[in-house]
Protein backbone atom coordinates (compact mmCIF):
# COMPACT_ATOMS: atom_id res chain seq x y z
CA UNK A 1 0.00 0.00 0.00
CA UNK A 2 1.43 3.54 -1.04
CA UNK A 3 1.45 5.46 2.23
CA UNK A 4 3.17 8.81 0.36
CA UNK A 5 0.63 11.45 0.14
CA UNK A 6 3.53 14.33 0.18
CA UNK A 7 2.24 15.17 -3.70
CA UNK A 8 -1.61 14.78 -2.72
CA UNK A 9 -3.62 17.90 -1.88
CA UNK A 10 -6.98 18.40 -0.55
CA UNK A 11 -9.69 20.07 -2.54
CA UNK A 12 -11.90 22.51 -0.98
CA UNK A 13 -15.15 22.23 -2.29
CA UNK A 14 -17.07 25.87 -2.97
CA UNK A 15 -19.69 24.37 -0.61
CA UNK A 16 -19.58 23.95 2.88
CA UNK A 17 -20.39 21.55 5.42
CA UNK A 18 -22.89 24.00 7.44
CA UNK A 19 -24.14 24.82 4.04
CA UNK A 20 -25.67 21.04 3.42
CA UNK A 21 -26.75 21.00 6.86
CA UNK A 22 -28.78 23.75 6.23
CA UNK A 23 -30.18 22.78 3.18
CA UNK A 24 -31.00 19.29 4.48
CA UNK A 25 -32.64 21.14 7.25
CA UNK A 26 -30.74 18.65 9.90
CA UNK A 27 -27.52 17.90 11.47
CA UNK A 28 -25.13 15.77 10.12
CA UNK A 29 -23.47 13.06 12.44
CA UNK A 30 -21.61 9.55 12.82
CA UNK A 31 -23.67 6.91 15.19
CA UNK A 32 -21.20 4.15 15.31
CA UNK A 33 -23.05 0.45 16.60
CA UNK A 34 -20.34 -2.11 18.01
CA UNK A 35 -21.12 -4.69 19.83
CA UNK A 36 -20.69 -9.33 19.37
CA UNK A 37 -21.32 -10.36 16.08
CA UNK A 38 -25.57 -11.17 16.36
CA UNK A 39 -25.98 -8.68 18.51
CA UNK A 40 -28.65 -6.49 16.46
CA UNK A 41 -25.97 -3.62 15.04
CA UNK A 42 -27.03 -4.15 11.59
CA UNK A 43 -31.17 -4.71 12.46
CA UNK A 44 -30.85 -1.21 14.40
CA UNK A 45 -29.32 0.28 12.01
CA UNK A 46 -31.25 -0.60 9.17
CA UNK A 47 -34.68 0.29 11.38
CA UNK A 48 -33.11 3.78 12.50
CA UNK A 49 -32.19 4.85 8.82
CA UNK A 50 -36.06 3.32 7.88
CA UNK A 51 -37.37 5.71 10.94
CA UNK A 52 -35.24 8.50 10.11
CA UNK A 53 -36.28 8.61 6.08
CA UNK A 54 -40.09 8.89 7.41
CA UNK A 55 -38.59 12.44 9.27
CA UNK A 56 -36.88 13.16 5.93
CA UNK A 57 -33.66 12.84 7.41
CA UNK A 58 -31.30 12.19 5.13
CA UNK A 59 -28.95 8.79 6.81
CA UNK A 60 -26.82 5.98 4.93
CA UNK A 61 -25.94 2.81 6.83
CA UNK A 62 -22.30 1.36 6.38
CA UNK A 63 -22.79 -2.05 7.34
CA UNK A 64 -19.64 -4.22 8.00
CA UNK A 65 -20.34 -6.87 6.09
CA UNK A 66 -21.61 -4.76 2.79
CA UNK A 67 -18.56 -2.98 3.19
CA UNK A 68 -16.32 -5.77 3.20
CA UNK A 69 -18.12 -6.50 -0.48
CA UNK A 70 -16.12 -3.72 -2.25
CA UNK A 71 -14.07 -1.23 -0.33
CA UNK A 72 -12.78 -3.47 2.16
CA UNK A 73 -12.52 -7.13 -0.07
CA UNK A 74 -9.10 -7.07 -0.08
CA UNK A 75 -9.11 -7.41 3.84
CA UNK A 76 -9.22 -10.59 5.68
CA UNK A 77 -9.82 -10.49 9.58
CA UNK A 78 -6.30 -10.30 11.15
CA UNK A 79 -5.47 -7.77 13.86
CA UNK A 80 -4.21 -5.55 11.08
CA UNK A 81 -6.44 -6.11 8.20
CA UNK A 82 -9.77 -5.40 11.06
CA UNK A 83 -7.62 -1.87 12.04
CA UNK A 84 -7.62 -1.34 8.29
CA UNK A 85 -11.06 -2.16 8.24
CA UNK A 86 -12.12 0.49 10.92
CA UNK A 87 -9.76 3.15 9.26
CA UNK A 88 -11.32 2.93 5.23
CA UNK A 89 -14.83 3.06 7.40
CA UNK A 90 -14.02 5.49 9.84
CA UNK A 91 -13.15 7.93 6.74
CA UNK A 92 -15.62 7.27 4.41
CA UNK A 93 -17.76 7.96 7.44
CA UNK A 94 -16.06 11.54 7.75
CA UNK A 95 -16.90 12.04 3.75
CA UNK A 96 -20.61 10.88 4.19
CA UNK A 97 -20.79 13.52 7.68
CA UNK A 98 -19.59 15.90 5.02
CA UNK A 99 -21.86 15.30 2.88
CA UNK A 100 -24.59 16.62 5.18
CA UNK A 101 -25.32 12.61 6.09
CA UNK A 102 -26.11 10.74 9.28
CA UNK A 103 -24.01 7.95 9.51
CA UNK A 104 -24.85 4.53 10.81
CA UNK A 105 -21.63 2.54 10.64
CA UNK A 106 -22.37 -0.88 11.93
CA UNK A 107 -19.36 -3.04 12.46
CA UNK A 108 -18.31 -5.53 14.87
CA UNK A 109 -15.01 -2.51 15.91
CA UNK A 110 -13.87 -5.10 18.32
CA UNK A 111 -10.60 -2.88 19.58
CA UNK A 112 -11.45 -0.33 21.71
CA UNK A 113 -8.12 1.60 20.32
CA UNK A 114 -9.48 0.97 16.45
CA UNK A 115 -12.94 2.83 17.54
CA UNK A 116 -10.93 5.61 19.29
CA UNK A 117 -9.13 5.96 16.01
CA UNK A 118 -12.47 6.40 14.34
CA UNK A 119 -13.41 8.85 16.58
CA UNK A 120 -10.59 10.66 16.37
CA UNK A 121 -11.37 11.60 12.40
CA UNK A 122 -14.79 14.06 14.35
CA UNK A 123 -14.66 17.19 15.62
CA UNK A 124 -16.22 16.50 19.45
CA UNK A 125 -19.50 15.29 19.85
CA UNK A 126 -20.15 14.41 15.72
CA UNK A 127 -19.35 11.14 16.80
CA UNK A 128 -21.44 8.67 18.72
CA UNK A 129 -21.07 5.32 20.18
CA UNK A 130 -23.53 3.35 20.64
CA UNK A 131 -22.66 -0.17 22.22
CA UNK A 132 -25.27 -2.95 21.39
CA UNK A 133 -25.32 -4.95 24.30
CA UNK A 134 -25.79 -8.52 24.01
CA UNK A 135 -24.49 -11.66 26.38
CA UNK A 136 -22.22 -13.84 24.20
CA UNK A 137 -24.56 -16.75 25.11
CA UNK A 138 -27.33 -15.14 23.23
CA UNK A 139 -25.62 -14.34 20.41
CA UNK A 140 -24.52 -17.80 19.69
CA UNK A 141 -28.43 -18.71 20.18
CA UNK A 142 -29.41 -16.45 17.81
CA UNK A 143 -26.63 -16.98 15.42
CA UNK A 144 -28.41 -15.58 12.33
CA UNK A 145 -25.66 -16.14 10.01
CA UNK A 146 -24.69 -19.78 11.18
CA UNK A 147 -20.79 -18.21 12.09
CA UNK A 148 -20.92 -19.35 15.30
CA UNK A 149 -21.62 -22.96 15.10
CA UNK A 150 -18.71 -22.68 12.06
CA UNK A 151 -16.11 -20.95 14.96
CA UNK A 152 -17.15 -23.94 17.25
CA UNK A 153 -16.48 -26.50 14.53
CA UNK A 154 -12.90 -24.59 13.98
CA UNK A 155 -14.45 -23.47 10.25
CA UNK A 156 -13.82 -20.08 11.22
CA UNK A 157 -10.46 -18.44 12.65
CA UNK A 158 -10.27 -15.50 14.84
CA UNK A 159 -13.66 -15.02 15.55
CA UNK A 160 -15.03 -12.18 17.72
CA UNK A 161 -16.24 -13.63 20.97
CA UNK A 162 -14.91 -17.56 20.64
CA UNK A 163 -11.48 -17.17 19.13
CA UNK A 164 -10.77 -13.43 18.92
CA UNK A 165 -11.64 -10.81 22.00
CA UNK A 166 -14.00 -7.53 22.33
CA UNK A 167 -13.39 -5.02 23.94
CA UNK A 168 -16.44 -3.69 25.93
CA UNK A 169 -16.66 0.06 25.36
CA UNK A 170 -15.94 1.77 28.40
CA UNK A 171 -17.40 5.33 27.78
CA UNK A 172 -20.05 4.98 25.32
CA UNK A 173 -22.39 7.64 24.72
CA UNK A 174 -25.39 5.18 24.23
CA UNK A 175 -25.72 1.18 25.68
CA UNK A 176 -28.89 -0.37 23.64
CA UNK A 177 -29.32 -3.90 25.34
CA UNK A 178 -31.11 -5.92 22.73
CA UNK A 179 -31.76 -9.08 25.42
CA UNK A 180 -33.84 -6.64 27.10
CA UNK A 181 -35.57 -4.11 24.42
CA UNK A 182 -37.40 -4.54 21.69
CA UNK A 183 -36.03 -3.23 18.21
CA UNK A 184 -38.67 -0.54 18.36
CA UNK A 185 -37.91 0.69 22.26
CA UNK A 186 -34.56 0.61 21.17
CA UNK A 187 -35.09 2.87 17.72
CA UNK A 188 -37.60 4.88 20.04
CA UNK A 189 -34.36 5.78 22.49
CA UNK A 190 -32.11 6.38 19.47
CA UNK A 191 -34.73 8.66 17.88
CA UNK A 192 -35.18 10.72 21.49
CA UNK A 193 -31.10 11.41 21.69
CA UNK A 194 -30.97 12.57 18.66
CA UNK A 195 -33.76 14.76 19.34
CA UNK A 196 -32.49 15.88 22.21
CA UNK A 197 -29.17 16.48 20.65
CA UNK A 198 -30.88 18.38 18.07
CA UNK A 199 -30.08 16.46 15.04
CA UNK A 200 -33.56 16.10 13.68
CA UNK A 201 -35.35 17.95 11.63
CA UNK A 202 -37.12 20.92 12.83
CA UNK A 203 -40.86 21.08 12.15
Amino acid sequence: MNNDVGNVTWQHSRISRPDRERRNGHKSLVLWFTGLPGSGKSTLAFALEQELDARRISSYVLDGDNVRHGLGRDLGFSEADRKENIRRVGEVSRLFADAGLVVLAALVSPNEADRRMARELFPKGEFIEIYVKCSLEECERRDPKGLYKKARDGEISSFTGISAGYDVPQAPELIIDTEKLTVEQAIDILIRYLDHRGCLRRH
